[in-house]
């Protein structure tokens, strides 16, 4: 992702992560997870739009039906295989969101409209804003955020 840093004030999403200003140098940076970690990873307009495009890729590239998708998603976001618990989670996670979406097709337009890249308008709106909603899910995972 580029974003903008200036000089002796890091962004303030990436202040959250507990990034370095340019003043001086950092050989290891802390490792820390807080809830306002979460936050910006759950709606940050660059964590979002990043979620839209992994959905468009689950959708995509991942399988014809929704438990090969969130698996192909696991995987890209995680370097590893989900267990079943994991995998019966993500479904119902994504059968709740697609139930949701499919009652407010405005809603999954709208939030399909947040960021620079117009989204693909072959995708069923219901269906992808269901799988953002999954990646959104697969990147504030911790296991994603800090691979070691």
């Amino acid at each position: 992702m580029y974003t903008f840093w200036k000089r002796t004030s890091p962004p303030p999403s990436l202040m959250a992560f507990d990034a370095p200003s340019r003043e001086n140098c950092i050989a290891r940076r802390a490792r820390t997870n807080t809830p306002l970690q979460a936050l910006v990873l759950m709606n940050d307009e660059q964590y979002v739009e990043a979620s839209r495009q992994l959905a468009q890729r689950m959708m995509k590239d991942g399988g014809s039906d929704p438990a090969e998708r969130l698996l192909y998603g696991f995987q890209l976001a995680t370097s590893r295989t989900p267990n079943e618990r994991e995998q019966s989670v993500l479904l119902a996670q994504f059968n709740t969101h697609l139930e949701h979406f499919r009652a407010n097709v405005e809603s999954a337009k709208k939030l399909l409209t947040i960021g620079a890249t117009p989204r693909d308008e072959s995708l069923d709106p219901a269906e992808q804003a269901s799988y953002t909603l999954m990646g959104n899910l697969l990147l504030n995972l911790d296991e994603t955020m800090t691979k070691e």
